[in-house]
Formats: C-alpha cells, sequence, structure tokens
C-alpha cells in the first residue's frame, strides 16, 4: 500500500489544500524508515501550519482539508479542538473541516486551532494551526462622529465648503474606500437637488445661493458607498446613508412688508388737530432678524402726519372737504428699517393709503346769477338782481327777466335750506320754492296783485332769504331783488280765470297736449275784438306752445320736462285783440313725477373697528323724485352675503348694525376685511334701487395668547454630544397678524436647564418651532448622572403682547442616552411561516417581526435583503419581488393587490435587524428568513381546451352509453377550486332546413380527470332517431367546486349521418359466412373507399333479386369521413377498382345498392346458373386479362413508381385545393371532389402513374380518410390477404400509396371537401 504524496513542513495551504509536490515526498522518503527502526509503527504528523478561510463562507460549506501523513498507512482518525474550534466540524474519517459559525475578520482577523490526528495505535498527534480569515466586502461604511449638523448665513459664497462627513469602511483594499454622493434634498425641488454637492473626502459644498425666506432648513441625505469586493462569489457594493442638517441663518437682506394691505379709511373734514385716522404696519420680511420700522409719509403738502414708531397716521393740519381737488386723498406711506442692509443699501417699502375726508355742514348757502345747468359756482356769488313785471299782474305770475340760482357746496344733508322774502314789498310777493337740497332756480312769483300797482310805484324791492337751518353758526344769505313795474291799457281780453292749474308728465312726448283750449272774452268787436294767444315770457316757448287760434296748450320740448330739474312752470298767456290790446292769465304748469330717479349714495363707506367691538354706521341717501311721494320714499335691506347675517339694518332710516362684537381670528380675509352690500330702493314704479359696499376692516388685537401642539414633549439624546439637536417643540397664535402671533420660545430656570439651549424658528404665520438641543460648552456624562433624564419647562411667549403674560409652557422631559454597543436578534416566534390569501383578498398588515436588543437604549428597524419565489419546489424568478414590503417597524404588508397563487405559491424574504443606535460593534442581527404561503383562491374560470377533430354520429348503430365526442378543459386553481364536473346545457337538432328542434336527456357527459386536465365524455343517452337529417349542437358547462363556482362554456357540433346514406351490399355467402369474413369485407371496402365502415345489420334473404345472381344474404353499412362526409349507394357504385373489386368477388359481394331480391323460378333458376357461369367465367377471362397486363408492364411501372416516390415525397396535402362542402347536404362545392367519383382534379399534381392524360387519377384517392379503421397491423395483415398478380406491383403501390404510414386507426385529409351532412 503505497503512502500519499506529503507536503513540506510550513507550508501554506489555502481553505480547498494544495497538492504537495514531488519533491517533498523525496525530501522525507527516509523519515518512516527512522520511525520504524524506533518504534516499530510511526506516528502520523500533520505538514499543514496555515490555512486561509474566507469570512463570507455560509455554514455547512468545505472551510479547508486536514491531511496528516502515516507512513504505515494506518486509518487516520481527525479532530479539533482549543478555544476557537468551534467554528468548525470535521469529518473524523476524511478530515474534511466544514463551517459551523459564522466568521468576521473584522471581530477575528486571525486565531489558532489544535488538530489532531490518531492512527489507533500511537497516542493522538495534536498540533496549532493557524486559522487566517481572508476579507471580504461585507461591511458598508458607517458613518463617524453622528449626528451631522451645522448652520450656515444665508449669504454664504458659492463653492464654500459647508460641513465634512467621515463614514469608516472596516473591510480592506478596495472595499474600504468610501466614495460620497448626495442622494436626497429635503425639501425636495429641481433646484434644490442641484444647490450642494460632496466632494470626494466628504465635503459638503455650495453650488447655489440660498434664501431664509424660502427655506430656513435643509436636510441632505448622504450616501457612502465602498470601492467594491467579492461576497459569496458576487462583485458587491456596500452602501449606507444618513442625513446632514443644515440650518439657515437670516441676515437682514429683504425688505420690509407692510401687513393688510390695501389699506383705507375716513375723518370728517374741520376734525381737530391731531384726530387719529388709521394705522398702517410693516414688518422686516427677515424674521431672523426683525429690524426696528420706522413710518413716514412721502407725499408733499397733505394735511396728515404719521408716528414714525407707530405707524398712526393724524390729521397734521385743516381740512376743508369742498376746497381738496377730491373728497379722498391718497398718501404714500414710506416704512424703513433702522438698519442697512447687507448691501449698504436702505431697506424700505411704500403702500397707499386712501382717506376719505367726510362732509360737514361748514357752507351756507348763496345767490348766483346764472341759468342752469350753465352755472359757475366757483365765481364770487352776486346780492342784487334787477326784473320786471306787468302792473296788476295775476297771481303766482313769476317776475320777467330774472335769472337767480341758490347753491350749497355742503353734500347730502347738509345741502338742505329754506328760502322765504323779507323787505317792505315782500307781501305782494312770494318765493318758489321754498326748500332746496344743494341747488336750485329761484322764481318770484305775484301773491297780491293789488299791491303791483304802477300807478303807486314804478320799483318794488324784496330780499330773498336763504336760511340753512343745519348751520346755525353761519345759516343765510340775502339777495335783493329790485322789480321794475310796467304799465298795461284798458279793453283788454278777458280770460274766466285769472290762473290756470295744469299738470303734465315728466319726460312727455312732444307735442302732448297739456289743455285743448283756454279762451279769453274781448268785448270788442270785429278785427278787434280777434284773439290771438301767445305764451309769454318767450323764454318759455322752449318747452310749451299754444295754439294761437284754439289756445291749446302743447309741449314744445318734451325732453325739457325734468321734474328734478324743475317742478313749477308759471306763464303767461296772451290774449292780443286786432287792436294790439292783450289780456293776460296766468298758467300754473306743474310737472308731476315719474319715477326715473334712482337713490344717490351720499358718502363712502369705510369703517376701520377694533376686532371685540361693535359696528354701527347710518347709510345716508337722497332720492331727486318728489318729496313726500313714494317715488322718494327710501328703504334699506342688507343683500345676502357672507357676513349678511352678521349686520342687521332698519329699513326705514338706514342705521346699520351689527348683532355681536366682531372677531379678526374669524374672518378668513388676511386682511381682516367685511364687505357687506346694502341695497337703497324707492317704492316708486317701477321700483329703481343702488348698491353701496359698506366695507369694515376689523383690527387684530393680541388677544390669544400661545398654545403648544403638545402638552408634553419627551426627548432623547445620546450622552457626551454637545450641540446635538434634542429635538423641536412646537406652538401657534391664533391672532392674525403677523406682529400678533409671532413667538419666542425660552427655557425656564431650573435644575439642569443650562444643559440645554433653545432656538426659535417660523414655520409658517402663527406656527412656530423652537429647537431644543445640547449647550455646545457642555457635555452630559450618563455615567455620573444620578437621574438619567432632565425635566425641562418651555415658554413660548408672545413678543407682541402689551404684559408679558401672554405666555403658555410645557413640560419636555429628556433622557439621556447610553452607547450603544450590542447587536439585536430577531425573536424566533415571529419567524413562523405566514399565510396569505392571493388576488389582494388580504390588505395592509399580515405579519408582525419582533426583535430585541440588550441594549438600554436602541432603536431597532428591520431591513430586506432578498426576496426569493417558488412555485412548488422550482423557482418563480421575480414574480412576487413587489408583493410584500417589510417596514422598518417590522410589520410586513401587502404591496400589491396582484398576488397570484398560480404564479408564486411561497415566498422566502431574508432579512435582518437594524439597530439604529449602535455606535460600537455589529449593529445588524443574523441574517433570518421569514416563509410567506401563498393561498389559493378560487380566481380561474374553467378554460376549454381547441377541438380539432368533427364529430359524426351514426343514430342506427349508436347504442346508449357509446362514446360519440369528447371534450377537455383545465382550471389554473387548485384542490377542489380546479376540479372540473361537465354538465350538458342544451343539445339542439339543427336540420337541413334550418329549423331548430331542442332535446332533452339525448346525450349525457362522464368526467374523467386527467394529468393537468379533466375529459368530459359524451355519450348516448337515450336512442337515437335515425331518419333525423342535420347536426346536434350540444352545449356543454365546465363548473369547478367552490363557491364561488367559476363556468364556462362550448359548443359540440356532432354531425348525423342519417338512413339515407345506408347501403345495401349483398352477397352469395350465407350469413355466418358474412359475419365470419366481416373484418375482411371491412378492409377492403375501407381501403377502395378511404372511409369508415359501419356496419349496421347482417341479415339473410330470401326470394330477393339483385341481378341474374341469388343473394343469400345482404350486409347494411354506412361510409363515413371523418370530415362529416358520407357516401351514398350512388357514389360507392362509381367504385370499379379491379383489385378490390376482385377479393370482394372472393368473398362474395354481388350487388351493391338497395335493390329488391326475389327469389327466382325453376326456369329463370336455370337462365340465371346459366348467366352466373357467363359472368364468373367472364370475371375470370378479366382477372386473367389484368394479371397479364401488369405482367408485362411491371418493368415500366417500376420506373414510374420510382419517379412518383420522388414527387410524393415533396407533396404536401396542403398543397391541395380546399374546398368546403354545403354543411347538411349531400352536395360539394367546385373547388374539391368526391374521393370516390374519381373527378379530374389539377394535373399539376400527377404523382406519374400513367404515361397518358387519359388516365389521370384524383390525386384525393390517394390520400388516407379512413374513420375508425382497424389497427394499423391488422389492416397491413389484410392488405397483404390482397395479393396482387404480380409482387412487383405491390412493391410499387406500397411506395406510392404508403409514403405517409397511417399512425392512428382514423384518417383526417384536408383536401376532402366531399358530401358534408
Amino acid at each position: 500500500m503505497s503512502a500519499p504524496a506529503l507536503a513540506p513542513m510550513g507550508t501554506m495551504v489555502h481553505c480547498r489544500g494544495r497538492p504537495a509536490g514531488r519533491m517533498a515526498w523525496r525530501s522525507l522518503v527516509l523519515l518512516p524508515f527512522f520511525l520504524a527502526a524506533v518504534s516499530g509503527n510511526t506516528v502520523p504528523f500533520f505538514n499543514m501550519t496555515v490555512v486561509y478561510v474566507p469570512e463570507d463562507l455560509e455554514l455547512g460549506q468545505r472551510a479547508f482539508q486536514l491531511m496528516a501523513i502515516d507512513i504505515d498507512g494506518d486509518p487516520l482518525t481527525y479532530s479539533i479542538s482549543g478555544p476557537d474550534a468551534f467554528y468548525f466540524s470535521v469529518n473524523a474519517q476524511t478530515g474534511n473541516v466544514t463551517l459551523r459559525n459564522s466568521l468576521d475578520r473584522e471581530l477575528l482577523p486571525k486565531f489558532t486551532i489544535i488538530v489532531n490526528v490518531f492512527d489507533g495505535k500511537n497516542e493522538a498527534i495534536s498540533k496549532k494551526l493557524t486559522i487566517i480569515v481572508e476579507d471580504r466586502n461585507d461591511n458598508a461604511p458607517v458613518f463617524q462622529n453622528l449626528p451631522y449638523e451645522t448652520s450656515i448665513s444665508e449669504n454664504m459664497k458659492l463653492n464654500s465648503i459647508i460641513y465634512t462627513v467621515f463614514a469608516n469602511d472596516s473591510d480592506t483594499g478596495n472595499a474600504s474606500k468610501v466614495s460620497y454622493s448626495i442622494e436626497e434634498v429635503i425639501p425636495d425641488s429641481r433646484k434644490n437637488r442641484w444647490l450642494f454637492y460632496i466632494l470626494p473626502n466628504g465635503s459638503v459644498v455650495l453650488n447655489g445661493s440660498l434664501d431664509y425666506a424660502t427655506n430656513t432648513f435643509y436636510q441632505l441625505k448622504i450616501l457612502a458607498k465602498d470601492g467594491g469586493g467579492w461576497l459569496h462569489n458576487v462583485l458587491t457594493f456596500q452602501q449606507s446613508s444618513t442625513y446632514l442638517s443644515l440650518t439657515i441663518r437670516d441676515l437682514p437682506n429683504l425688505d420690509p412688508r407692510f401687513l393688510n394691505e390695501p389699506y383705507s379709511g375716513s375723518v370728517p373734514e374741520n376734525c381737530t388737530l391731531g384726530t387719529t385716522v388709521l394705522t398702517v404696519t410693516a414688518v422686516d420680511r427677515d424674521t431672523g432678524v426683525n429690524d426696528e420700522i420706522s413710518y413716514s409719509i412721502t407725499n408733499a403738502s397733505v394735511p396728515f402726519a404719521i408716528s414714525a414708531t407707530t405707524g398712526t397716521i393724524t390729521v397734521s393740519g385743516p381740512l376743508d372737504r369742498e376746497q381738496l381737488p377730491s373728497e379722498e386723498v391718497l398718501l404714500e406711506v414710506t416704512a424703513r428699517e433702522k438698519n442697512l442692509d447687507i448691501h449698504g443699501k436702505v431697506a424700505q417699502a411704500s403702500t397707499m393709503v386712501a382717506v376719505m375726508v367726510t362732509d360737514v355742514n361748514d357752507n351756507k348757502p348763496q345767490f348766483y346769477r346764472c341759468s342752469l345747468p350753465s352755472c359757475d359756482f366757483s365765481t364770487s356769488a352776486q346780492n342784487n338782481f334787477r326784473g320786471n313785471i306787468i302792473e296788476h299782474s295775476s297771481s303766482r305770475l313769476p317776475v320777467s327777466n330774472l335769472s337767480i340760482v341758490a347753491h350749497d357746496p355742503d353734500k347730502g344733508i347738509n345741502s338742505n335750506y329754506e328760502l322765504y322774502l323779507q323787505g317792505p314789498n315782500a307781501s305782494a310777493f312770494t318765493v318758489s320754492p321754498t326748500k332746496i337740497v344743494g341747488t336750485g332756480e329761484v322764481q318770484l312769483l305775484v301773491q297780491d296783485p293789488s299791491s303791483v300797482d304802477y300807478e303807486i310805484s314804478h320799483v318794488m324791492v324784496v330780499q330773498i332769504i336763504a336760511n340753512d337751518t343745519g348751520n346755525p353758526m353761519d345759516c343765510c344769505s340775502t339777495a335783493t331783488v329790485t322789480i321794475n313795474l310796467i304799465d298795461s291799457n284798458d279793453h283788454i281780453p278777458e280770460f274766466p280765470q285769472s290762473t290756470y292749474n295744469l299738470s303734465v308728465m315728466e319726460n312727455s312726448p312732444t307735442g302732448t297736449i297739456i289743455s285743448p283750449n283756454i279762451t279769453a272774452y274781448d268785448p270788442d268787436s270785429g278785427v278787434l275784438g280777434q284773439i290771438t294767444y301767445q305764451l309769454l315770457p318767450e323764454s318759455i316757448r322752449k318747452i310749451f306752445t299754444v295754439n294761437a287760434m284754439t289756445g291749446a296748450v302743447l309741449v314744445q320740448n318734451g325732453s325739457l320736462l325734468d321734474r328734478e330739474t324743475r317742478s313749477i312752470y308759471y306763464a303767461n298767456l296772451q290774449a292780443k285783440d286786432g287792436g294790439n290790446l292783450v289780456g293776460t292769465t296766468v298758467l300754473e304748469i306743474t310737472v308731476l313725477d315719474d319715477n326715473d330717479m334712482a337713490p344717490i349714495i351720499t358718502g363712502s363707506y369705510f369703517i376701520s373697528v377694533e376686532e371685540g367691538q361693535n359696528v354701527r354706521t347710518q347709510i345716508q341717501a337722497i332720492d331727486n323724485d318728489e318729496p313726500g311721494s313714494r317715488n322718494s320714499e327710501l328703504g334699506f335691506k342688507i343683500l345676502p352675503g357672507p357676513f349678511s347675517n352678521n349686520f342687521t339694518i332698519n329699513a326705514a332710516t338706514g342705521e346699520m348694525h351689527s348683532k355681536e362684537p366682531l372677531d379678526r381670528e374669524a374672518l378668513e380675509d388676511e386682511r381682516g376685511q367685511v364687505v357687506v352690500t346694502v341695497e337703497v330702493y324707492d317704492h316708486g314704479v317701477p321700483q329703481l334701487h343702488t348698491l353701496v359696499n359698506v366695507t369694515i376692516t376689523v383690527g387684530d388685537m393680541n388677544d390669544n395668547a400661545p398654545v403648544f401642539l403638545n402638552q408634553s414633549y419627551e426627548f432623547s439624546v445620546f450622552e457626551d454630544s454637545p450641540g446635538s439637536l434634542v429635538g423641536e417643540v412646537e406652538a401657534t397664535d391664533a391672532d392674525r397678524t403677523e406682529i400678533n402671533s409671532r413667538i419666542s420660545f425660552l427655557l425656564q430656570r431650573g435644575s439642569g436647564s443650562s444643559n440645554f439651549l433653545i432656538r426659535s424658528f417660523h414655520v409658517e404665520p402663527g406656527y412656530y418651532g423652537g429647537q431644543l438641543s445640547v449647550d455646545p460648552d457642555m457635555s452630559l456624562d450618563y455615567d455620573t448622572l444620578q437621574q438619567k433624564f432632565f425635566f425641562l419647562v418651555v415658554l413660548a411667549e408672545n413678543t407682541a403682547a402689551d404684559n408679558m403674560g401672554d405666555t403658555a409652557n410645557v413640560s419636555v422631559v429628556v433622557h439621556i442616552l447610553d452607547i450603544n454597543d450590542e447587536p439585536p436578534t430577531i425573536l424566533p416566534a415571529s419567524l413562523q411561516d405566514v399565510h396569505v390569501s392571493e388576488n389582494g383578498t388580504q390588505q395592509g398588515l399580515v405579519h408582525m417581526l419582533v426583535a430585541s436588543d440588550p441594549d438600554t437604549n436602541h432603536s431597532l428597524v428591520f431591513e430586506e435583503l432578498a426576496v426569493t419565489c417558488f412555485k412548488g419546489a422550482s423557482s418563480a424568478g421575480e414574480v412576487c419581488w413587489d408583493w410584500f414590503v417589510l417596514a422598518p417597524n417590522g410589520s410586513v404588508l401587502v404591496n400589491s393587490s396582484d398576488i397570484d397563487y398560480e404564479l408564486c405559491d411561497r415566498v422566502v424574504l431574508t432579512l435582518r435587524a437594524e439597530d439604529l443606535y449602535t455606535k460600537k460593534g455589529n449593529r445588524y442581527s443574523q441574517n433570518e428568513t421569514l416563509r410567506i404561503l401563498i393561498t389559493d383562491v378560487n380566481d380561474n374560470t374553467p378554460l376549454f381546451l381547441p377541438i380539432l377533430q368533427t364529430f359524426v354520429v351514426v343514430p342506427e348503430i349508436s347504442p346508449v352509453d357509446l362514446q360519440v365526442a369528447t371534450v377537455k378543459a383545465t382550471d389554473a386553481d387548485s384542490g377542489l377550486r380546479g376540479t372540473i364536473t361537465f354538465s350538458i346545457v342544451s343539445v339542439v337538432l339543427v336540420e337541413d332546413n334550418g329549423v331548430s328542434r331542442p332535446f332533452k336527456n339525448l346525450f349525457k357527459v362522464v368526467t374523467t380527470p386527467e394529468q393537468d386536465s379533466y375529459v368530459g365524455s359524451i355519450q348516448v343517452a337515450n336512442n337515437l332517431d335515425g331518419s333525423l337529417k342535420g347536426q346536434y349542437q350540444v352545449t356543454v358547462e365546465a363548473q369547478d367546486s367552490e363557491e364561488p363556482a367559476h363556468t364556462a362554456q362550448t359548443v359540440l357540433n356532432i354531425f348525423t349521418v342519417d338512413q339515407s346514406y345506408r347501403v345495401r351490399l349483398q352477397f352469395t355467402k350465407t350469413v355466418d359466412e358474412v359475419q365470419s369474413n366481416s373484418e375482411k369485407i371491412k378492409v377492403a371496402l375501407t381501403t377502395v373507399t378511404k372511409a369508415g365502415v359501419y356496419v349496421a345489420a347482417i341479415q339473410s334473404i330470401e326470394d330477393t333479386r339483385a341481378s341474374q345472381v341469388e343473394a343469400k344474404s345482404v350486409m347494411e353499412a354506412y361510409f363515413v369521413y371523418s370530415n362529416g362526409t358520407a357516401l351514398d349507394v350512388n357514389q360507392l357504385s362509381v367504385c370499379c377498382d379491379p383489385l378490390v373489386l376482385a377479393e370482394l368477388v372472393n368473398l362474395g359481394l354481388a350487388v351493391i345498392g338497395p335493390g329488391e331480391v326475389v327469389k327466382p323460378t325453376r326456369e329463370t333458376e336455370l337462365i340465371g346458373i346459366i348467366a352466373g357461369l357467363a359472368a364468373f367465367l367472364l370475371i375470370f377471362i378479366l382477372i386473367m386479362t389484368l394479371i397479364l397486363v401488369l405482367t408485362t408492364r411491371s418493368y415500366k411501372r417500376k420506373l414510374s413508381a420510382m419517379k412518383a416516390l420522388k414527387a410524393a415525397t415533396t407533396f404536401s396535402p396542403a398543397m391541395a385545393q380546399q374546398g368546403a362542402g354545403i354543411p347538411g347536404t349531400n352536395q360539394y362545392n367546385a373547388e374539391g371532389a368526391n374521393p370516390m367519383l374519381n373527378l379530374s382534379l389539377d394535373p399539376s399534381h400527377d404523382l406519374g402513374f400513367h404515361e397518358d392524360s387519359s388516365s389521370v387519377a384524383s390525386v384525393n384517392s390517394l390520400d388516407e380518410n379512413t374513420v375508425n379503421a382497424p389497427g394499423d397491423n391488422n389492416l397491413k395483415a389484410m392488405q397483404g390477404k390482397a395479393q396482387l398478380t404480380d409482387p412487383t406491383d405491390e412493391e410499387v403501390l406500397v411506395a406510392a400509396l404508403n409514403l405517409k404510414e397511417p399512425t392512428k386507426t382514423a384518417y383526417i385529409n384536408t383536401t376532402f371537401t366531399t358530401t358534408d351532412l
């Protein structure tokens, strides 16, 4: 027995061992002889000192081979020992060492075990073996000095280094080289993705501009990736990520902003200096700076001033609404920050403030010499006027040539005043009108005609007093009117009335008759008594006219009739006689009011009020329609709107007030404005109205204290982490303005509060946060702390509060965490199999994994390492990779509704747990697997497989339980869900004439399971009627066996061969002989027809006569093809193949057809015998002649057969013409031919059996169309018995006709288009 080759001492051996060299054997060849001389049996020894084992070697895999040398060739037993021997297992007989416990080079790169070998005779030999663990890339980079956070100013320069991160990878080589990248920037946006980049050394660099107003905080997800290395024989790249928190420090780089724009207010004219109009507020948009704001008005020469500190606008000069260019004064207010911005410029902003100066009754009415509407009231008023009137003019007759207009520049009700007369002649006249609003024409009317006497006085003087009753301090103006009297003549025409009171509707069209006739009486006769009429004064003729002959008064120009301009016209109707003496009467024409004036709103309504107060205001309006009438009677109402239910208005007076105090926080409008629409309407017909908006600006009061979002906060922070972020508290203030809702946070003095700092930051209006962090100058030691937590009180203070009592407080508990150094463990109980139903029937959480960690503080998360999909014992690829998701908290969630048992029935998740707080050692648990078993659901419908064959039934020979057709179906579900049962839904016979007839219980179906499918055998259930022609349409249903059951249906067409296709074959043999030869007969018939032969009956016949041959029996049969066609007696009679005919004659065939056979008489019997002998002799001669011909042509036919063989190898039935038969008939179309009729087809398909074209036969006759023919072996045996005369002929025919050997008992020739049923 030869010893194995030995390795030299000290040779380095890898995990799989290395073969020793031939030189090693030569160097030790004398050692066994030396040992044998000493002890007689040498001890074995090891020739290995070091082995290398990769750290990613999986449990159970071969680590290395122990190989000891024994010169004696004794069987050796191996073992290992030592403190670190638990890592391996050794096969005592082979020395093959496998891994029992996982290796980790980072924890134990090198160790030593004791290897032992025992030869069974000597003492065991031991030796130290050094194990060197080879590095594999099994560690991801680990970020050091976490957490990463810093603050930077918003104007940091481009390409400045913000922060430097460092990740250490404990692997070696390329696997320890770490590269960095920024994977995510929060908040996420297209700009932020390119705002930072990171250098290879971990330095984060600014790549864009920062803006505190846009973002105050960024969080960068930084990815550390090693250079890659081998792990489990796969090039693997490990990576890890962490977050860098960047806080942006605000700088003064933004202009201030005004709050609650636009600004509008109102103030009455003549108000005292210092009256407050409104207050504007601006804030520094640099919320982190919040510089002091000062205000100023940049308009020149405006009677308003503004407080530089508070923004309150007051009246600084006298206000006279009538002297202002507009009652609305626009002020440009500028807000400036105290300090210059970062560019050295003044930070300022401007806004426009609209101040409405409201009217005060501070002007008295004045008189002007003009006519409306062409008066210029900017000129000086007049006090002296002159006019004239004829003496003794009738009462109410106006003084002529007198144009007086009274005007009060005040507005609305402040412009109401009264008119009355004074002076020595005041009793002779009256003034009209007696009341005027604003502006109106003034007339003097004769009141006492007797006092107007030229003989008494040529001139009369009166004073018109205009008295503003609403202004008692400066009420009145006086106009002195000098009236010249005109003397009149006697014998004037006289009117029956001195005054006629007429009326006309304003806006009446031109030509409207006011009075049909007003006539005067003149006692004079002749021409002197002829009277003509005209109106005086001449100015009245623009408006009215009179018919000179009849005295009818009409409207001259209706467009000038406006009651609101002038309500009464006075005119003299002059009657002139032929002597030019005139008489007059007074026409008092009252213009009746038409409701054509909508109400006029006086003033504008912009109201400012502090929240918590009620609003009350008076809507002022006038209507210039007739005073005291329904046309000028006004009503007020509030139109529906968002705030209409918060106010009420007096419908008669227009006094509006709020139902309850206003709350600024209840308003959604940022400016705090409430707009209420008031409709002022009159009561005329049609009713007219005017809308006015009442805008109420509700000022915000600081009436809400800050509120913390949580009742308490609890945070934790690692020991020895100065400057680390502890957590954030959040508080809100319900006040609506930024200045009133601003919050700052501070720590209440107490035990431990000096260890922490808090910084306020703005989240959104009224929403602030406070970042609590460890004081950078303090270091917390977990071991020296008696209590492992601090109890702090955080105060939230409203910086705009008038008193410092508007604060809120919240308790904050800060736990100090110990350093984490133990790996987590996944509990085995949570790794048990999970069952989940397919198709999304289960959603959400399906399992919860549980892990534990012995550390005092830990944060365990789960990580999915791999997903493996199985279907049975085979892999299912990647189909299940997105079916489930493992959440960090250990929740296994359904992630897809596409879970399909038929694709995958077992999902294996490879996972591990990670302790996020681990500072030292391994942070990961061992890799574990969780099996998720998919439960099948009945979600698949049975599927019928395609039917490729035609089904035919011959009713006459189809007994009960005969199979006539089959169906096959599959169901992808499992168990009962995929078990299929067939049933027949309906049977309909479609007859040749198209009529459909339903049948019941005609067929039945038997279900049989096969591998992966089910077969339904359609069988005859009752006797079929052989006289029916057509096809049965059988609807078969497949149903699975579990609720909810699924069904599918298919329709089978079963062609029926009726009795018209039954052929009678008469034989001269007896019934017994025919029955014994029936198989031979069927083979012969099948050979010639290529059809399936179905024998219906074999019986004896008596007294029948088919021809001149006596028939002893008859065989009734059907000839059917697999494509649903059959041969009738006429088509079968064409068959005249001499060879087959000879075979059939030998078998006793006498007559083909339905001919009647009768028993012959003695005379005919003798004639029949003679005729039969003659026929037999004729047939014998024919056969002998045929044999002779075939023999003489044998050589030529062999050559033809070789040619045919070559042609047949290239001929496919698919090349033949296809032609569909006409279903249900015995007809066929012109594209095909019945194979039994020898109709000529395309001669290009001739196989070369004949040299002349006259003998070309149908190619179809060479195809195999046997239906249910005997088996192949039986058929060959029958064909062997039907010997041809010349054996070479059989060789030729076999070569030509049997090129394609049949492999089934049924044949289908796709080129047949014969008689369809």
